[in-house]
This record gives C-alpha cells, structure tokens and sequence, in this order.
C-alpha cells in the first residue's frame, strides 16, 4: 500500500491549466489513484487538502464535501479515521469549518473545547449544538 500526499490528490481533483507542472504532475495523480490497488489517505492530508482547494483553489465548501465523498468511496483508498471525516464533513456543511469539525469530534470525550475563537468557531459551534461545547475564555 502507498500513502499519498496533498499535492496528489490535488492534481487529481483539480484542473489548472495556467500552471504548467499540471500538465505532467494531473497524469501521474490520476495514474496512482486507478492504478494502485491500494492507497493510504492520512487525516492530516484530507485536513491540507480542504486548506488548498479553498484557500488557493477557490473551492466552496460542497466542492471539497463533494471531492472528499468522492475519495471516501473509491474501492482501492483507505482514509484514515474515515467516520470521524465522514462525520466532519456533515458539521462542515452546517457552517462549521473543517479543521474545527475534526478538533471537536477528536474531544468528543471531553466536555469542553475552549477557544479564542469566538465569532466563527463558538458561535457556529453552540448554534449547531454540537458537542463538546466551545467555550471563550474571558
């Protein structure tokens, strides 16, 4: 089994014809994910991967939901903690952003998360009644 990194599945997902290292880096990821009979998707990629698609790709949110099913339902790839990410995807699509879906559901034994992070983490976290509950330090 290989594992992959960000950059290949961002080759794979995205078409960008003003960089030219796409040309020969797209062919190479498609290769890997048809080909291989297994690949290895570790949680801090999936994690990079949404920080790329929106931040330089421009994706919206159900652009990266709709890439990460997508992977998850490959037959030869194996994310890791794939139900933590399915779950996390949900959350994302509610309004909350994907790092902080996998933070809390990684504190889900704990009964709070305390952030600085008042207007777009806590906010949208004790609107969505999600638990652990985020709390704001004063």
């Amino acid at each position: 089994m290989i594992a992959l990194d960000t950059n290949i599945l961002a080759r794979f997902y995205v078409e960008d014809p003003a960089d030219p290292e796409a040309a020969k880096q797209r062919p190479i990821a498609r290769r890997l994910l048809t080909e291989s009979a297994q690949v290895f998707v570790p949680l801090t990629v999936l994690l990079e991967l949404e920080w790329v698609l929106h931040a330089f790709y421009g994706f919206a949110t159900e652009d990266y939901v709709r890439v990460v099913r997508h992977l998850l339902g490959l037959p030869n790839v194996t994310v890791e903690e794939w139900a933590r990410i399915a779950d996390a995807l949900v959350w994302h699509t509610k309004g909350l952003d994907f790092a902080d879906a996998l933070h809390l559901l990684a504190s889900s034994d704990c009964t709070k998360f305390v952030s600085f992070d008042d207007r777009k983490f806590a906010r949208r976290a004790h609107r969505l009644g999600v638990k652990p509950v985020v709390v704001v330090p004063d």
